[in-house]
């Protein structure tokens, strides 16, 4: 099975996220996408609690069959690292073929990363292009302009209606029922 394994904080999910999954899966020669919502961010990023970014990435992606939600970094534990996710993954599934989906913002951030290398070995990436972001190997951008950071300011600013076009329906609830991101110097 050809699998694109597509990581990140998803703090929250966004529509470009959705949208992500879909390019993966009617541009590339993938059968499944497998979401990774990192449990600890290496770069010491503050994030939401890893079960509401988790849930939310399964309430925003669960209308596509061919994509899944992971937990492997949680069962792992530690700090997240591609590798040893990538390592994880493919010792536990030997019939998958892995490919690593990454914005061609991420590419800027490769060399900070553990074991880049050995991750284009493992799992040769997939670029996708981002809004203003310079990558020829990713061609054009497909996805809107959105970031988990735009989208965490306008719930600090109280500005729903701008989250409603920014979220899935699903994961909007999520948000304002567990009351993820009010405050702009918090996450919760």
């Amino acid at each position: 099975m050809r699998v694109a394994v597509f990581g990140g904080s998803f703090n929250p999910p966004h529509v470009a996220h959705v949208l992500a999954c879909t390019v993966l899966l009617a541009m590339e020669d993938v059968d499944r996408v497998v979401v990774v919502p990192a449990y600890k961010h290496p770069f010491a990023k503050a994030l939401a609690p890893f079960d509401d970014r988790a849930r939310m990435c399964e309430l925003g992606m669960e209308w596509m069959p061919q994509v899944t939600v992971s937990r492997v970094e949680q069962e792992i534990g530690g700090e997240s690292r591609t590798l040893r996710t990538l390592e994880h993954l493919a010792s536990s599934h030997p019939d998958w073929s892995l490919r690593l989906a990454i914005g061609a913002d991420i590419l800027a951030e490769a060399p900070r990363w553990y074991g880049f290398s050995e991750i284009t070995k493992l799992a040769p990436p997939i670029v996708l292009a981002r809004p203003g972001v310079k990558a020829p190997e990713a061609g054009p951008p497909l996805l809107p302009d959105v970031s988990s950071s735009q989208v965490r300011a306008a719930i600090a600013r109280g500005a729903w209606g701008e989250v409603e076009k920014l979220v899935p329906r699903a994961v909007l609830a999520h948000i304002r029922s567990r009351g993820l991101y009010r405050d702009s110097g918090t996450l919760r």
